[in-house]
């Protein structure tokens, strides 16, 4: 039997997240659904963060006793196991994007900033040893499948979906949680103020006001698929 990081069995929360838990037999009929008390728990992280949300939190939302919210789901990571699979939303159909594989992996990366943007929660609650769900396991199919038709094997096109998807984890860190942020302030003020021991940040500062705060993702994934781009070139030439 395998236990996540709460010590909660991972194979009931595989079960939950995959559709194989046979609903009980014994109790009081549910008047829930999994999904309401999943929408609940984001509309809560999505206002005051994810550390305000709990059991008890989410029991008193949907006007339970937490020991009816056990009922649903078994402990706190499955619960948050339910959010991200609810917050992530439906995977993007790519095959409709026209221009071949860079434009269905930049259509995407947009899509996954908006789903990060809607739930500032989500890059930090989907990090280390977990359960994913069938809705976050699509969304990696969708962007590794973009790839198909390149010459790149397949585990260099989970290489590329991978690096795409930490550059846009880096880059939202400094816009959500204020990590080095240097189009805003306080930064930016200190930085002037200082410029004379900071000049290469005093030449970032100066123009901060017409930085765009998306900038660095946009830069970054327009490098990275660049150089994508040129060894798909050099292995077609092969």
């Amino acid at each position: 039997m395998s236990v996540n990081a709460h010590g909660q069995d991972a194979s009931a929360t595989v079960e939950l997240l995959w559709g194989d838990r046979a609903a009980p037999t014994r109790g009081p009929k549910r008047s829930l659904s999994v999904e309401q008390i999943a929408d609940a728990a984001v509309s809560t992280a999505d206002v005051e963060g994810i550390e305000a949300v709990s059991m008890q939190r989410v029991a008193e939302s949907l006007d339970l006793t937490k020991m009816s919210l056990y009922r649903y789901v078994s402990g706190k990571s499955e619960l948050v196991a339910v959010m991200i699979e609810r917050a992530v939303g439906d995977p993007p159909d790519l095959g409709r994007v026209r221009g071949g594989w860079r434009p269905r992996l930049e259509r995407w990366a947009r899509l996954m900033s908006a789903a990060w943007d809607e739930h500032p929660w989500l890059p930090w609650a989907t990090v280390g040893d977990r359960v994913i769900g069938p809705r976050e396991a699509g969304w990696t199919e969708a962007a590794v499948a973009a790839m198909n038709e390149t010459p790149l094997a397949p585990d260099q096109r989970m290489d590329v979906v991978t690096t795409v998807s930490g550059l846009l984890r880096n880059t939202q860190s400094g816009i959500v949680t204020g990590t080095q942020p240097w189009h805003a302030e306080p930064h930016v003020q200190l930085v002037r103020e200082h410029a004379d021991r900071f000049p290469a940040l005093g030449q970032v500062v100066a123009g901060a006001q017409a930085r765009k705060p998306r900038q660095a993702r946009d830069f970054g994934l327009s490098c990275f698929l660049d150089g994508v781009e040129l060894q798909i070139m050099k292995r077609s030439e092969h």
